[in-house]
């Protein structure tokens, strides 16, 4: 007789949810999706969308920031990125006022 079928998670379950690959009863794990969401206060509303959003956003600027340290790391011939190329690559990328109180 064959196995009943799992049902399927809830759309907001939070834990990584384990599923059955067939008669070998290997199970195997979803793979993890990082995001920034958990840094959100949950009195503040914000859907989905606008998480989202704010993730690729982050995300885009982290990749920036860390490009232009390793830029920076390179031209003066250090092999560590230390908070130094950090703040240099920050002030080099963001506009104005952004610059002057993100250091």
């Amino acid at each position: 007789m064959p196995e009943p079928a799992k049902s399927a998670p809830k759309k907001g379950s939070k834990k990584a949810v384990t599923e059955t690959a067939g008669k070998g009863g290997k199970k195997r794990k979803r793979s993890r999706k990082e995001s920034y969401a958990m840094y959100v206060h949950p009195d503040i509303g914000i859907s989905s969308k606008a998480i989202g959003i704010m993730n690729s956003f982050v995300n885009d600027i982290f990749e920036r920031i860390a490009g232009e340290s390793s830029r920076l790391a390179h031209y003066n011939k250090r092999s560590t990125i230390t908070s130094r190329e950090i703040q240099t690559a920050v002030r080099l990328l963001l506009p104005g006022e952004l610059a002057k109180h993100a250091v």
